[in-house]
């Protein structure tokens, strides 16, 4: 497995080149990031190359059609879907993401039959690219009742749905944070299958009760009550051998500098993998 990152959780971090630089720095080998406007900043030979210099892939792009609004919406957003997949290709990313809120305005069973036609049509653009569609799962209790109907929020659900989309290339986001407070068990990850995981984000959680776990109250790994040794060796036991990209969501934007705030992240990561046994291993190498 890579050590991934996305900006969240590590403040004020800068530029595309100062990212990329300070990931690699502390040890990091992919980063979630939008691919579309790094060739649009530096064009695509220097993005290429700004990822080469580094040790760097793209471990994830974020869906940037709106499919949860009308047709409308959803039709108008596509070209750019076509131009995003085509940069992600052409800086190597093989995976694209979007997450699932647990309740919605809109009445769940219309809810479900337009958003399962809508996801298929994206997975088919995506597709022709050579990129899988990873569909998040969102567990925190507060957000089941923050929209008037219920909706998604379990792992078996979006399976279920994923079945319905039909689609080979369309797979789950796993995120530690959305199975912790689903109250789900490592013995839920031997269930699965390594080829029905795009991408995996991990964090931790602070020591309260699971149904008060608030969405933007995330903790660095390791430093929280998430069995994050077990969610990992579990993982890796189903043959799992892709990015896990740090993802931190706080209420307040963090007040250390990026350098801390990676240094903390990286013996985060080396607390967690060794814990759960995962010898951590440079890209290209075996696990």
């Amino acid at each position: 497995m890579l050590y991934g990152l996305t900006r969240a959780g590590l403040g004020d971090i800068g530029s595309d080149e100062q990212f990329l630089k300070k990931a690699a720095h502390y040890g990091f080998e992919a980063v979630d990031i939008d691919a579309l406007g790094l060739i649009k900043r530096h064009g695509i030979e220097n993005a290429q190359e700004l990822l080469r210099q580094n040790q760097m892939v793209i471990g994830s792009i974020g869906l940037p059609v709106e499919w949860r609004q009308s047709d409308a919406v959803f039709r108008d957003g596509l070209t750019g879907l076509t131009e995003a997949a085509e940069a992600a290709a052409a800086l190597g990313c093989t995976a694209c993401c979007t997450y699932i809120l647990p309740s919605t305005d809109q009445k769940a069973s219309h809810f479900m039959a337009l958003a399962t036609k809508r996801m298929r049509i994206a997975a088919r653009i995506l597709d022709a690219y050579g990129i899988r569609l990873g569909l998040e799962f969102v567990g925190p209790h507060h957000l089941r009742t923050g929209w008037a109907n219920p909706f998604i929020w379990t792992m078996e659900e979006t399976l279920d749905w994923i079945d319905a989309i039909g689609e080979p290339n369309v797979g789950l986001l796993f995120d530690a944070y959305h199975w912790h407070t689903n109250g789900s068990t490592v013995e839920d990850i031997y269930k699965l299958r390594a080829d029905q995981i795009v991408h995996v984000h991990i964090n931790d959680a602070p020591d309260v009760p699971v149904e008060d776990v608030l969405d933007n109250a995330r903790l660095y790994p390791g430093e929280g009550v998430i069995d994050l040794p077990g969610f990992l060796h579990a993982l890796h036991h189903i043959g799992y051998a892709g990015v896990v990209a740090q993802e931190i969501l706080t209420q307040m934007a963090p007040s250390d500098s990026s350098e801390t705030l990676l240094n903390r992240s990286s013996k985060g990561f080396d607390k967690v993998f060794q814990a759960a046994a995962i010898r951590r291993t440079k890209r290209g190498d075996g696990e």
